[in-house]
């Protein structure tokens, strides 16, 4: 499969944008550019609005049965062509090979799952005060979704939000990333192919602000559902709050990881090094502020370098690559800038510490030790290869540390002390917390954030009812 000039979806067809404009479209890993992609305007907007707003008729009266079929069958669909869309996510993303299958096939286990968990949302029949009256309560589809999604995990970021929407009943308009708009495509294409009925799904690209400043607003959009970094969330839940529309916000992170001194070490470096340098580290859940009690730091640290210098870096698509370019050069300005920003307040660099070459957007795995905790890298998420490595004496200061930060996305920690657990698993500020393993994020488990790294859920019978309104109907029987 070739690299496609990706269009816009709309009504179930794939048309260019009225305009004819396009964007290219890059390979982070040589700087090429290898298609283009369709850039709607306000004319492609209102045609996707009138879609949606047709599909959602439709598509809130098919009954959740025959919705979980159709699913089902995309996913299926998803499943036999997965080997192909991976290798588009690859190319228009970076990440090697094996993790963007990986991310298909994670995919087509979200669509079943929720088509399954859509066949049980249920209402309820309220006990009366007077046998002359019944009380219902009915769950109802909230209306046409406006989705907004980013470059990271271009499959995965869509199908929490598209496969919660379809399975309750909604139909969605997705904003995808530009960066990365193939393998989007490639998962609404399957849900087209299924057999859904026109409307329900649609896919659009272009400039986000001009995108999100007119389908947030506008009347027929009833939910927003953004994943992105906690300064645009904030502008889009306030737009969102502004039009009185549900808002559902994936943002970011900065996660923490707490070594104690009776953890498994090795083992912990095992887990969490792997964790880190995940899509060069570009995964809002990443482990990024490591805590490692002082009795025990030495022999982390040797483990974690020893880790870093098995790290094969290279283009995704080449045999035995362990970590790919960053995605765009805005993230290679980004790691020099924290790692000179470190160094200059008097942390060391362990390895790493810069670019890798002069061509694509690959930076070396890096291990910064002893930042002060003033330092960007103690800050600012850094979204990308870094990880930084302080000491700590006592428990106290760790979870201090690991709360001092507005977000509250995800937390590690690695301890053989039941006592120990107990207490982070109440006392860390965290919507999801890891403990003596790698983030699982399965789809039957909430996935979401506290503090600034936004509300509510995707993934469990939570990511459900954010699409879902509740209505009370109470009828005397005459």
């Amino acid at each position: 499969m070739t690299y496609p000039d990706v269009q816009l979806l709309i009504a179930n067809e794939w048309r260019p944008a009225r305009s004819g404009a396009t964007l290219p479209v890059h390979n982070p890993a040589d700087g090429s550019v290898i298609g283009s992609v369709a850039r709607a305007g306000r004319a492609d907007l209102d045609d996707a609005l009138a879609a949606a707003a047709r599909g959602f008729e439709t598509w809130r009266l098919t009954p959740a049965h025959e919705r979980a079929r159709l699913m089902r069958a995309a996913a299926a669909l998803l499943r036999q062509r997965s080997a192909e869309i991976a290798r588009l996510l690859t190319l228009e993303q970076g990440k090697p090979l094996a993790e963007a299958k990986g991310e298909i096939t994670n995919a087509a286990d979200i669509i079943e799952w929720l088509a399954d968990e859509g066949r049980r949302v249920y209402g309820r029949v309220v006990a009366p005060r007077s046998l002359q009256v019944q009380q219902l309560v009915l769950k109802e589809p909230v209306g046409p979704v406006a989705a907004f999604t980013p470059w990271n995990f271009p499959v995965n970021q869509v199908v929490r939000k598209l496969a919660a929407a379809l399975a309750t009943g909604c139909s969605i308009i997705v904003k995808a990333a530009e960066e990365t708009p193939a393998s989007p495509a490639e998962l609404l294409r399957a849900f087209v192919d299924a057999g859904l009925p026109a409307g329900v799904v649609g896919l659009v690209y272009g400039d986000p602000a001009e995108i999100s400043g007119y389908l947030i607003p506008h009347p027929v959009i009833r939910k927003i559902t953004f994943t992105g970094s906690t300064p645009v969330g904030k502008q889009l839940a306030s737009l969102a709050g502004a039009h009185m529309k549900r808002a559902t916000m994936e943002l970011g992170g900065h996660a923490p990881v707490i070594v104690a001194a009776d953890a498994d070490v090795a083992q912990a470096v095992k887990i969490i090094a792997a964790a880190k340098f995940r899509n060069a580290g570009q995964v809002c859940i990443s482990p990024t502020r490591f805590l490692v009690e002082a009795s025990v730091r030495e022999e982390f640290e040797a483990g974690f370098v020893a880790y870093m210098k098995t790290l094969k870096v290279g283009s995704g698509l080449e045999t035995g690559i362990s970590m790919g370019p960053l995605a765009n050069p805005r993230r290679l300005g980004a790691m020099q800038q924290m790692t000179e920003d470190a160094v200059a307040g008097g942390a060391r660099v362990a390895l790493g510490g810069e670019r890798i070459g002069s061509s694509g957007n690959f930076y070396a795995p890096t291990l910064l030790l002893d930042p002060p905790l003033e330092r960007l890298i103690f800050n600012s998420e850094p979204f990308g290869p870094i990880a930084a490595l302080r000491s700590f004496s006592n428990l106290d200061d760790a979870i201090a540390e690991a709360n001092r930060l507005p977000f509250g996305l995800s937390a590690y920690a690695f301890t053989r002390s039941a006592k120990t657990a107990h207490r982070l698993s109440h006392e860390l500020q965290t919507g999801m917390l890891w403990i003596n393993q790698a983030a699982a994020p399965w789809v039957e488990l909430p996935f979401g954030g506290i503090k600034d790294s936004g509300y509510g859920s995707e993934g469990g019978p939570e990511a459900l009812e954010a699409y879902l309104q509740t209505k009370t109907v109470a009828m005397t029987l005459v």
